[in-house]
């Protein structure tokens, strides 16, 4: 009787502990968002399995209608961390391996020129060290202002065919084009189109059924702004740049997605695994297979941030301490979703 008593104790500290954070992470973001109330705000938290959802402000400036946990934003880079552990279930089923060389794993019409051939590995392609030359955003934009991401293969075939040299090879440079590449080796290793794979393999088995690849056009959607409170268009889908930042999801899509990282099973979980290794670090940054990698003292989580245009956002997760979340605001502004994980960490979270 002794014991079934304290196994019960235990469980409602659990739970009090749990509610506890969850209500420390409400709060710190209810004062953020008072100071920033134009800006909408959308908060998935997973604390030892259980799921919160916080939402602040609107739909848009001039939509008083309040958003909540289904609402759909841009979640951009974030996508990335998709599509590396998209890669990194391709090498579990012995699809590719990658420690290997891309040249066998890109289209033929994708011809690396011989003094780059057999240096670029997958890996580097994941973790950001590639030393091929980035899309050229500056000239994208000069042609589409609005749509700099919707690119034809002649713009990749420019980038990949006529590079000579590999200038900061082994050094981190953030690259688009990098998972552009890889979602070209998953559409080869698997004979499938990138949305079909992405739908296949992590949307369905997590249940993500609110997270939008070509038709995003839905009720339930912020309208975005840029840093100065313009209002900005979402990226249209290219099959191309897609895998490097062009899904739209929704808080509680992406908690359902973190759930899965978190349960210990299935193959997204499996994957996962790999994508924690380090791949690169220096002084200033530790990377692994798609996110960034955190270590402050004896505690350690994963990240990803993402920008687009109409919006910024973060996810997280700490194994250990067994949390994940996601945040998602309708302006682009990474000084603020900054903010917004920061504070909620030495809060809440650390």
């Amino acid at each position: 009787m002794k014991i079934t008593n304290l196994i019960i104790l235990l469980f409602l500290g659990q739970i009090i502990f749990a509610q506890s954070r969850a209500e420390k992470i409400d709060s710190v973001s209810q004062i953020i968002h008072n100071k920033n109330p134009e800006v909408a705000i959308s908060i998935g938290f997973i604390d030892n399995g259980k799921e919160y959802f916080f939402n602040y402000g609107n739909i848009s400036r001039e939509n008083n209608a309040n958003i909540n946990k289904n609402t759909i934003y841009e979640i951009g880079s974030i996508t990335k961390l998709l599509t590396a552990n998209l890669i990194a279930q391709a090498q579990e089923e012995g699809k590719l391996k990658i420690d290997e060389f891309i040249d066998d794993y890109i289209p033929e019409e994708y011809t690396l020129p011989k003094n780059i051939r057999n240096k670029i590995k997958i890996s580097d392609l994941a973790s950001h060290q590639s030393g091929l030359p980035d899309l050229d955003f500056e000239k994208l934009m000069k042609l589409k202002p609005k749509q700099p991401l919707d690119v034809n293969k002649e713009t990749i075939h420019s980038i990949i065919n006529d590079s000579t040299e590999l200038l900061d090879y082994g050094n981190y440079r953030y690259s688009n084009i990098s998972y552009t590449l890889l979602g070209m080796i998953l559409e080869k290793v698997y004979e499938e189109d990138f949305e079909k794979i992405l739908r296949d393999k992590i949307l369905v088995p997590a249940q993500m059924s609110n997270t939008y690849t070509t038709k995003f056009d839905v009720k339930n959607r912020v309208t975005g702004y840029d840093i100065n409170g313009v209002e900005q268009d979402y990226f249209n889908w290219n099959p191309l740049t897609a895998p490097a930042g062009l899904l739209k999801s929704n808080s509680s899509d992406m908690t359902k997605f973190l759930k899965t990282l978190l349960s210990n099973s299935g193959q997204i979980s499996k994957a996962t695994e790999i994508t924690e290794n380090t791949y690169y670090k220096n002084t200033q940054r530790e990377v692994g297979f798609g996110q960034e990698i955190a270590r402050i003292q004896d505690d350690t989580f994963f990240y990803k941030t993402g920008d687009t245009f109409s919006g910024s956002s973060i996810i997280a997760y700490d194994k250990k301490s067994n949390w994940g979340i996601i945040i998602l605001i309708n302006q682009h502004n990474s000084d603020l979703i900054r903010n917004l994980f920061n504070s909620n960490y030495e809060k809440a979270l650390e």
